[in-house]
């Protein structure tokens, strides 16, 4: 990965399996939201591939890359809600645009989708109307509007308090659980990554390359020494 020439991040090679939680971590500044914008066809690397199965994103032409896209679903850092929208205007919008369903078919996904997430009967209420936590789940609920295959969260715990996170972290279990998706994640919340995670890159600002793979919990007691730190919150032996 790199911006005009300088490195972001070289040599990296990892497996997201299906049904994986799998956390993109490091520290502020190692390029985790740039690994996944790469990921979800934002941005091109440098050099490598991104594959789905086999099926290579960067080196598919724009219908097939078109076709991928639809089976991943996004939770932005901020939510990204339109807020001239409604709730349910929000998550319908992806149906709208990418399926021939009829509007009384939309409305029943989006209750549903609203409901999965803790949001029954906030329909009709607007992004500035809702807390931070709520418009997270309400992003959640967008992303999810497609039934995709993998979902891809980046800082979702960003500014929430705790018990908002631990909600949020919950959430993210049952998903996995009830909807058989995979979930990518960037966050450096110790809280949530060794809440949710089953598998794990770690990310190194300083030697631009990943340094350790795994579970996290492994990786607290196993790994290098500066991802021991991190995930301790500790000083470097």
């Amino acid at each position: 990965m790199a911006y005009d020439g300088r490195v972001i991040q070289h040599d990296l090679s990892f497996d997201v399996q299906r049904g994986d939680i799998f956390v993109i971590m490091g520290g502020s500044g190692c390029g985790k939201s740039t690994l996944l914008r790469h990921m979800i066809g934002l941005q091109s690397p440098a050099a490598g591939t991104v594959k789905y199965g086999s099926e290579d994103f960067w080196a598919a032409d724009p219908a097939a890359q078109a076709a991928l896209k639809r089976r991943f679903g996004v939770l932005f850092q901020a939510g990204a809600l339109w807020s001239s929208l409604t709730l349910a205007e929000n998550v319908a919008l992806p149906l709208e645009e990418f399926s021939t369903l009829p509007a009384d078919a939309i409305r029943e996904i989006v209750s549903v989708k609203l409901a999965l997430v803790g949001l029954a009967g906030f329909e009709h209420y607007y992004p500035s109307e809702i807390s931070g936590g709520m418009k997270k789940r309400a992003g959640l609920a967008r992303a999810m509007a497609l039934n995709p295959d993998i979902l891809f969260f980046d800082e979702p715990s960003a500014g929430l308090d705790p018990l908002s996170s631990k909600r949020l972290d919950e959430l993210i279990l049952q998903l996995r659980d009830s909807l058989g998706a995979t979930i990518v994640l960037v966050t450096h919340e110790l809280a949530s990554i060794f809440a949710v995670a089953n598998n794990a890159i770690f990310l190194d600002a300083e030697s631009r390359s990943m340094i350790a793979s795994g579970d996290p919990k492994q990786l607290l007691h196993h790994g290098p020494a500066a991802v021991r730190a991190f995930l301790s919150r500790g000083d470097l032996p």
